[in-house]
């Protein structure tokens, strides 16, 4: 009888202990914690790990380590139910952790994330993911807290833990979750560590997300921004960040968080125009119409799909047939139809735009005028009209430079790489109409503007303005750079070559060109020109000889030099 006393004692003091580590609510919040798997582009099995819900529409916690160069994952849940993980929707591998969604059922338990943090010496419990019947913690006191962000803990917890413990959530005694377990250097470790549930709660999906290397590590479909217009600048971003598959995720999860959103359907159009066969494009033309009838802004509907046409045709490769009805006079009668009703400068600028692709640069021009002369001109708009006019038969090239100055006229000194193309357009104008002093004085304030950072190219075509205007040494000094960045480059051999023998340096002009013909053979205008230095430093047997290589070689103009030289 006493052994029966006994026994039933200690099954008491044992029930006693295990009464007193596993509190009441445990039961109920284990079914918020599962466990995780993760496979790789070969859907092999990468990782497994733990987690847990923080909210019932399938929000949930885990270490970001589990989820890096995954393509899909899915959680297996305390009834042993599988379900998919559809989002990630924030991560951060410094503190290791992640939040993302899951599909979700009719309910979900979730757990409660802490408003407050832990006192140091407070007694915390460890939940595991467990799919008994009965739930069994783990307890550890908390000896550190320190604040990482507003309202965000990193915690110090005396407590032995192993890696089938990472990510499972550290409770206090109200059943809230202060945290989640991070990796320990050791199992024999007597202390471990969390991150605070409320940092992971916070994390976020932003409109830069589409650049963040650790989210571009996982090959899952992430989330939006909270916002309509941060989802929108983050749809922008991932366009050339996602692959194809996330980004048509991407674009569905917008339209259905904003159903009437005009730019959402344009944008889904223009990525099944990409696709380019006429199944994708039947999509398109579906969403086109859903972006006209969506559109609060009648016009404003009109715009993108006429955009989305025109830029559809701009790419269109040559000879291949447009699908439907789409073209430049469509998307020209789309964009007149919105003018008619409200003449806004992007629309004309547009208008402008799609006339210049069908060639009519006169109307084109007229288009870009109006533009002009309202508060949308810029140095671009100016520019646009300045290419345009340029191409119109008859047209005064001051004319076209006086737009260029015009265009130009919307920078100040000091003048950035924003302004360079002006004037390197601008310069390449003035030569053209035999303004070579001032086509320099361009050449130099893009050179100026770029800080430098030019092509061999760019010294070849400054030199032959400063030839033009008799600026010889500036001429000299920028072909010598040119052959000193391609030195490979006949044709820089042959120029330099060419300065130096219009300005009597013979010596310097043999040699330039004896390196052009040592790199080419065959270049027969290095011949003639040699020919000719040698006739003027009284060497005309050798000169003869390079006259006939020249001729033998197909150059037209050395005939007159062999009749006054070699008869």
């Amino acid at each position: 009888m006493k052994k029966v006393l006994l026994i039933l004692m200690c099954c008491m003091a044992i029930q006693s202990v295990h009464a007193q580590d596993t509190p009441k609510w445990a039961d109920k919040a284990k079914k918020a914690v599962f466990s995780i798997v993760t496979y790789d582009k070969e859907n092999k099995i990468k990782n497994t790990g733990n987690g847990f819900y923080i909210n019932n529409n399938g929000t949930a916690l885990s270490d970001y380590s589990l989820f890096e160069d995954a393509e899909r994952a899915v959680i297996i849940n305390a009834d042993g139910k599988e379900l998919p993980v559809t989002r990630i929707a924030g991560a951060n591998s410094m503190y290791d952790v992640i939040k993302f969604r899951t599909e979700t059922e009719k309910k979900i338990t979730a757990l409660k994330v802490a408003t407050q943090p832990a006192a140091v010496g407070e007694t915390v419990y460890l939940l595991p993911y467990s799919t008994q019947k009965a739930a069994t913690c783990q307890t550890g006191k908390v000896t550190q807290v320190d604040t990482i962000a507003d309202k965000a803990y990193y915690y110090t917890l005396t407590m032995t833990t192993s890696d089938k413990t990472v990510s499972c959530p550290i409770m206090n005694a109200n059943g809230e979750v202060l945290g989640l377990i991070q990796k320990s250097a050791s199992e024999e470790d007597k202390e471990s560590y969390a991150i605070g549930a409320s940092y992971g709660e916070s994390l976020s999906i932003s409109p830069l997300s589409a650049n963040d290397i650790n989210l571009n590590k996982i090959g899952i479909a992430k989330a939006l921004p909270e916002t309509e217009d941060q989802a929108l600048v983050y749809l922008y971003m991932s366009s050339s960040q996602m692959d194809a598959k996330n980004y048509l995720a991407t674009l569905n999860d917008f339209l259905q968080a904003y159903p009437n959103s005009t730019e959402g359907y344009t944008r889904r159009a223009g990525y099944y125009m990409n696709i380019g066969d006429d199944e994708h494009n039947a999509l398109a033309e579906a969403d086109l119409k859903k972006a006209m009838d969506v559109s609060g802004n009648k016009t404003e509907g009109q715009y993108n799909v006429a955009k989305i046409i025109y830029s559809y045709c701009i790419n269109l490769e040559e000879g291949k047939k447009a699908y439907g009805d789409w073209s430049y006079d469509k998307a020209l009668n789309i964009i007149r139809e919105a003018i008619a009703t409200d003449a806004q400068p992007v629309y004309i600028q547009l208008e402008g735009d799609i006339l210049f692709a069908m060639r009519n640069y006169t109307d084109a021009y007229k288009s870009y005028e109006q533009v002009n002369q309202t508060p949308l001109a810029s140095a671009a708009t100016f520019y646009s009209a300045a290419k345009t006019k340029q191409l119109i038969e008859g047209t005064e090239m001051n004319e076209v430079i006086a737009l260029m100055d015009s265009a130009i006229a919307r920078f100040t000194p000091p003048y950035t790489s924003e302004a360079a193309p002006y004037f390197y357009e601008r310069a390449e104008m003035k030569a053209q109409t035999g303004k070579y002093r001032e086509a320099v004085v361009d050449y130099d304030k893009f050179y100026d503007a770029i800080g430098g950072r030019v092509t061999a190219a760019f010294y070849l075509q400054r030199e032959q303005a400063e030839i033009q205007c008799k600026m010889y040494q500036q001429a000299i000094n920028d072909i010598d750079k040119a052959v000193e960045m391609s030195p490979e480059n006949v044709e820089m051999w042959i120029e330099k070559g060419s300065v130096h023998l219009r300005v009597g340096q013979f010596n310097e002009a043999v040699e330039a060109l004896k390196k052009a013909i040592s790199l080419d053979p065959k270049a027969a205008a290095a011949y003639r020109m040699l020919g000719y230095c040698q006739v003027q430093q009284k060497n005309n047997k050798e000169a003869c000889t390079n006259f006939a290589k020249a001729k033998e070689l197909g150059d037209t103009v050395v005939d007159s030099l062999i009749q006054k030289y070699c008869k």
